[in-house]
């Protein structure tokens, strides 16, 4: 098994992301255990395990969807579970797209871009539109700003959401099993436009059971298991040569 680091053995990016002995119990049922985890700045983290292992808590631990029951999340410098944090002003820094879209489905697509653009941002409406225009081209959307929701198909509304996201110029991007609500021949795409990320250089934390994606995408991989920390490594080690027992058996069955 893979001992975890403390955060202070590590070096602090910008954009790093933190885990400081976080762990997260709903009512007796702890969901997370003393986790301890760097995310560098920069680069791509994939977080795999089995249902219910606490990959989702923990991802939405990092921008305070939910709150740690023990321990500390940093964002860079600034400790996000920090009770006098500014919590909107570090939401403002971490994107995150999640498995249902959560589109407004009354809005167009442009509409669902703007109103964080206007309401947070505090961009003109003039500078929004032409902010979620250029978001939706990047992600093969132009001409699409004026469909709603329900006349678009899934992966098109998983690209909206994920323009959304990059509109407010996070420094930090979560995704949530983004691909798992989505048939098979959509997948594809989404992925696609989340390796062009990588490849810019976004601070990512992907929770994803595509192991493809995660070796092919990843600068590091992280497992869970039980809300435990079991082995953390390079896609070349977490593949090729696994450490522990249990993370054997998890890809001899995902394999």
């Amino acid at each position: 098994m893979t001992t975890q680091t403390t955060p202070e053995a590590c070096t602090v990016h910008g954009n790093s992301v933190t885990f400081d002995h976080v762990s997260k119990s709903f009512g007796r049922t702890e969901v997370l255990h003393d986790i301890c985890l760097e995310i560098p700045g920069g680069r791509t983290t994939c977080v795999v395990g089995p249902s219910g292992s606490g990959k989702s808590t923990l991802l939405r631990c990092t921008n305070r969807l939910e709150e740690p029951t023990a321990g500390r999340v940093l964002l860079g410098t600034t400790e996000v579970t920090d009770r006098v944090a500014n919590i909107d002003a570090i939401r403002a820094r971490v994107g995150m797209v999640f498995q249902n879209f959560n589109l407004f489905p009354y809005r167009t697509a442009l509409d669902n871009i703007t109103l964080a653009l206007r309401r947070v941002r505090k961009l003109t409406s003039e500078e929004a539109v032409e902010r979620a225009r250029t978001h939706l081209a990047s992600v093969g959307l132009a001409g699409f700003e004026h469909r709603r929701p329900g006349q678009l198909s899934g992966g098109q509304q998983q690209r909206v959401a994920i323009a959304r996201a990059l509109a407010m110029e996070p420094e930090v991007m979560l995704f949530d099993e983004a691909t798992s609500a989505l048939d098979p021949e959509l997948v594809k795409g989404v992925l696609s436009i989340m390796r062009d990320l990588a490849g810019q250089g976004m601070t990512m934390i992907v929770v994803t059971h595509e192991m493809r994606f995660a070796k092919e995408a990843a600068s590091q991989i992280v497992f869970l298991d039980e809300g435990r920390l079991i082995e953390k490594a390079d896609p070349e080690k977490f593949f090729g040569a696994p450490e522990s027992p249990r993370l054997k058996a998890f890809l001899s069955a995902v394999s």
